[in-house]
């Protein structure tokens, strides 16, 4: 079957809950995808950093080969081999104590919900259903029914009421707003270090340090959504690195899978996830065999510090090169508003007299690039850290001369 015939059965018989560009992929190696036609595309999405380590990283593929030939699965019910290297070697990653596993980052974020709550209860002494969690707006931390409930994208929310209670929306960014909503039976503060969905938003220097400080004055637990800015996407293993900030918490996932499982995680130290005991909490899947075998392997690659340096340098010419894009052309428009980011991954603000984020989107396409759009007139890059300089090069090129392309309708 070809891409058009692909498309069309899948429309026909799927839920439309995404709107996906119209390229079918069939294979892919490092940073590069090819469709059921043959035509290669650079990959500048990862899987929303899922694909951190690139397409079949060979580590990562060896290691998911080998075990699958010798387990998969045995639920908690039961212990495997591969369990206990895979908390430990994840807890020291993120200087904790443990790490409790789950499979999607959903998961992993409704996991730090109860898991804060039951803290708030046992021992901070909040009253019984009393306890409330500060987020924040333009966030995104998935799709269940709790989640959704505070988010304030009217797409996420819509339609899906009533919702969960107990949680406080405040400006991102404005660590001030923070220090107003805290009160006596406040949680946690759950919050973004950099929010990807919202278009790679990154809040102004000192604002993570400041969220620290206001957790620890209020005893408060200070829980970092690491799942889609962590594992070396934004040049350090965390992107709370870039200000020395520990969280209480780490909410991980997407690169923690390698792009071959969902694997995720909560890592917090024993005085806060030791407040769950058997039957509390739990998933069938979580910290299965091959989910720990692919997550070693993933700890193994960040552990050399390859990955992030990689990341940090590389970013550096993203964003150089990116800037160059606002410079005002001959009739005097930038097709670029403004570029924001940090390490390999960027957000690109299109003047909406030009383009939508969409129609960039689907011109790099036909020019052998795949990016995503967001808000409107916002386009996310976010190539596997294994891309070329040369590839990175060439697919801002590519941004440029579709731009000029639009420009010129």
């Amino acid at each position: 079957m070809n891409t058009d015939d692909l498309i069309r059965l899948g429309e026909s018989r799927s839920a439309h809950n995404y709107h996906p560009l119209p390229v079918v992929i069939r294979s892919a190696e490092g940073a590069w995808v090819t469709d059921v036609e043959g035509k290669r595309y650079l990959d500048c999405l990862a899987g929303y950093s899922s694909l951190n380590f690139g397409h079949g990283n060979p580590t990562i593929i060896a290691a998911a080969r080998e075990q699958l030939d010798r387990l998969t699965l045995t639920s908690r019910a039961f212990l495997h081999d591969q369990f206990a290297t895979f908390v430990a070697g994840l807890a020291d990653l993120c200087g904790k104590d443990m790490v409790l596993p789950m499979n999607t980052g959903a998961e992993a974020v409704e996991t730090a919900i109860k898991v804060a709550r039951k803290w708030g209860y046992e021992v901070k002494g909040v009253p019984a259903d009393q306890a409330n969690i500060i987020v924040m707006e333009d966030n995104f931390h998935g799709r269940t029914t709790t989640i959704v409930g505070f988010s304030t994208d009217p797409d996420a929310r819509g339609g899906f009421g009533p919702f969960t209670p107990g949680f406080r929306i405040v400006k991102y960014g404005s660590a001030d707003a923070i220090r107003d909503a805290v009160d006596e039976n406040t949680v946690a503060v759950l919050v973004e270090p950099i929010q990807g969905e919202a278009g790679v938003l990154v809040p102004p220097d000192g604002y993570l340090t400041a969220v620290r400080e206001i957790c620890t004055d209020n005893n408060v637990l200070f829980i970092a959504d690491e799942i889609q800015s962590g594992l070396g996407r934004t040049g350090n293993t965390f992107a709370c690195d870039h200000e020395g900030v520990v969280p209480d918490m780490y909410v991980l996932g997407k690169a923690l899978g390698g792009g071959v499982v969902p694997v995720s995680a909560v890592a917090a130290d024993a005085d806060i996830l030791g407040v769950l005991k058997p039957g509390q909490h739990g998933s069938t899947f979580g910290g299965n065999p091959l989910a720990c075998a692919v997550g070693n392997a993933v700890i193994s690659l960040l552990n050399t510090g390859e990955y992030q340096a990689r990341a940090r340098e590389l970013g550096t010419l993203l964003h150089t090169r990116l800037r160059e894009l606002i410079a005002p052309g001959a009739d005097g428009r930038s097709p670029v508003i403004a570029v924001r980011g940090r390490g390999l991954w960027a957000g690109v603000d299109i003047d909406p007299s030009i383009a939508t984020g969409r129609e960039v989107s689907e011109a790099l396409m036909r020019r052998g690039v795949l990016a995503k759009d967001t808000h409107g007139s916002t386009i996310r890059l976010a190539p596997p850290i294994v891309v070329s300089e040369a590839d990175l090069n060439w697919a801002v090129d590519q941004l440029s001369a579709a731009l000029a392309d639009l420009a010129a309708r």
